[in-house]
């Protein structure tokens, strides 16, 4: 349930307008310039921005870092004037090369971005850092997703977990979300359930989402803390309201499955809507299924293969096995084996056993592909060697009758006695047949390899 934090950079810039930065002014600007920078400040405080502009100009042309700095801001959103990133660029470098920690910040971000400079993820590194060391919370946590990332240095988890908890302890929420991933994958630090729940907490508490899916799963899987499906409820639901679709998904399976809330099919089918419209395969699939067995909401097949087909697009192997039954049954399309086939192949190659089975009964069959013994031999084999009991007795049955195989009674019997074992009764019956063939000395080898085979599962 878990989701991998992604790069995502901290780009709020700010104009710096502090009460703060007055009483600095005033201390060493002339009585003249600091008329005009309060003159801007009113300004752009009442949506004057070409009067704020105008104001700052003359104030930063005679070197004040603060008047500087808000010249580059207001080329960078243009507000006054037209938006000009290089422009902003110049007045944000003029400023940051006086120690404007704002400044500094905005800068690096103009490299991150490759915004009125060309993108340079080391001149970034070098300006965060700087901003950084003056107690930056949003540069501290943007050099972490450097280090993180390996942009602009050489990837050092260690560093970003340095650079990440001083964002964390400015109560930072991204620094602090990212923080606790750091502790929950023993990146940079020993890895430590406890203490990642502690970060996504304080993340959590704050809005953020992404903690909150994660504090979510923590609940869910007993990471960290007492297993405990509704509270993961809880937090999942917060991270579901702001449009996460992760939580939105697992929202839904929690409602289908009754973890930490009544078993509710068509709440399940709400969320899972949600999130399948953002584009979450597995969303996709359930909402799919959903349609398919008529689980709250009336059965659709066309519904089932819409939601199914956009999940397989994704490669979503589960997806495109029921997507193939579909067309193998003609269920909500035309019946078609062929496209049957396609979709089986799709989820085989990635390893799902129930197409793998139904690719072999296509080939054992010849249905949407030349018949082929042999081809459907090893799909057979291929799905029995994942346990699947209908390929285990098909495999049994290709031994014994030399289908794409040499004869192999032991191997039938094999086979065949591993698919019985799992309850299926076509295997107990070709076991049972099979052995009447055989000698007692065959059947006992058989036993020993479906003992072995079960033993190295």
């Amino acid at each position: 349930m878990f989701r991998n934090s992604g790069v995502s950079f901290s780009t709020m810039k700010h104009l710096l307008v502090s009460t703060l930065l007055i009483a600095i002014l005033s201390l060493w600007l002339t009585a003249s310039a600091w008329a005009h920078f309060y003159e801007g400040l009113a300004a752009y405080n009442r949506g004057d921005y070409a009067t704020a502009f105008e104001e700052w100009l003359t104030v930063a042309e005679h070197g004040d870092a603060g008047a500087q700095y808000n010249l580059g801001f207001m080329y960078d959103h243009g507000q006054g004037v037209p938006q000009d990133y290089a422009e902003a660029v110049r007045w944000y470098r003029l400023a940051a090369g006086q120690g404007n920690a704002d400044a500094q910040f905005n800068l690096g971000l103009m490299y991150d971005n490759g915004e009125g400079v060309a993108q340079d993820s080391a001149e970034a590194v070098k300006w965060y850092r700087l901003a950084a060391a003056q107690g930056r919370a949003k540069a501290q946590y943007n050099l972490g997703l450097m280090y993180d990332n390996g942009y602009g240095v050489a990837q050092d988890y260690a560093e970003a977990v340095k650079w990440y908890r001083l964002a964390a302890a400015q109560g930072y929420p991204k620094a602090q979300y990212n923080l606790g991933l750091m502790y929950k994958n023993g990146e940079g630090v020993p890895q430590d359930y406890a203490e990642a729940v502690k970060w996504f907490r304080l993340a959590a508490g704050q809005g953020n989402a992404d903690a909150q899916f994660n504090l979510g799963g923590m609940y869910y899987l007993g990471s960290g803390v007492a297993q405990d499906y509704a509270e993961a409820v809880k937090w999942l639901r917060l991270a579901a309201g702001q449009g996460d679709a992760g939580a939105q998904y697992n929202l839904g399976f929690m409602y289908d499955n009754g973890d930490g809330v009544a078993q509710d099919y068509a709440e399940a089918v709400r969320w899972y809507r949600l999130a399948a419209a953002q584009g979450d395969a597995k969303a996709q699939y359930n909402l799919g299924y959903m349609y398919k067995h008529g689980e709250g909401v009336p059965q659709d097949y066309a519904e089932a293969v819409k939601w199914y087909r956009l999940a397989a697009a994704q490669g979503q192997a589960k997806a495109q096995t029921n997507l193939g039954v579909m067309y193998d049954n003609g269920y909500g399309v035309a019946q078609d084996d062929a496209e049957a086939v396609k979709w089986y192949r799709l989820a085989a190659a990635q390893g799902r056993a129930k197409a793998q089975f139904n690719l072999g009964v296509m080939y054992d069959n010849g249905e949407g592909v030349a018949q082929d013994d042999a081809e459907a031999v090893k799909w057979y084999r291929l799905a029995a060697a994942q346990g699947d009991a209908d390929a285990q007795t098909n495999l049994g049955v290709m031994y014994s009758n030399g289908q794409g195989v040499l004869p192999n009674y032991i191997q039938a019997h094999k086979w065949s006695n591993l698919a019985a074992a799992q309850g299926s009764e076509a295997g107990r019956k070709n076991r049972d047949i099979i052995a009447k063939s055989m000698t007692a000395t065959d059947i006992s080898k058989a036993q020993v390899l479906a003992r072995e085979w079960l033993e190295g599962e």
